[in-house]
């Protein structure tokens, strides 16, 4: 239980790590996002494991479905903005 605990809390820290140092890219901002979500997820199955209770496996798979939705609108919504802007990069973003 305890390196599924770890293993979640590096996962964790990488998307961080990522988020603070990839401010520049949209899209790996969206993959460290990911990874943030995933290391969450992960925290929620061994937890349900290991109380043996199936709530947190419940939530885990909405709490999936959700940012499976949220990832493909944040994917179109670049699509757009590319064939509009010619890039994606933050720099081009003006309010």
């Amino acid at each position: 239980m305890t390196t599924y605990l770890i293993l979640s809390n590096i996962i964790f820290v990488i998307g961080c790590f990522g988020i603070i140092f990839f401010r520049r890219h949209i899209i790996l901002l969206l993959i460290c996002l990911e990874l943030l979500f995933l290391a969450v997820d992960l925290n929620f199955v061994m937890a349900s494991i290991f109380l043996d209770d199936i709530l947190g496996q419940i939530y885990c798979l909405f709490l999936l479905t959700m940012i499976a939705a949220e990832s493909a609108l944040g994917l179109a919504i670049l699509v757009i903005y590319y064939r509009l802007r010619g890039g994606i990069s933050v720099d081009l973003i003006h309010y």
